[in-house]
């Protein structure tokens, strides 16, 4: 697998990424076919936080379960 950071850019009425060369490594060639995955590096802390804002959690309830998962473990270590 190989990973890159590249800029979205407009090409006419479409948009590209460009790849460098040297990231290739000899990998892959022109016309091979490659499947690219897309993430966004936009996500800031209060949509991080955010997304738990409506849920209605118990903080003891959750460090009891992580204690009582981390006591199997080290039974089975």
């Amino acid at each position: 697998m190989i990973e890159i950071r590249s800029k979205l850019r407009k090409w006419g009425n479409s948009f590209g990424i460009v790849v460098p060369q040297n990231a290739l490594n000899g990998e892959i060639k022109e016309n091979d076919e490659i499947t690219v995955l897309i993430t966004t590096q936009n996500n800031n802390l209060e949509n991080v936080f955010g997304m738990l804002k409506n849920k209605k959690l118990d903080a003891q309830k959750i460090k009891d379960e992580i204690r009582e998962e981390e006591a199997k473990n080290e039974l089975f270590s």
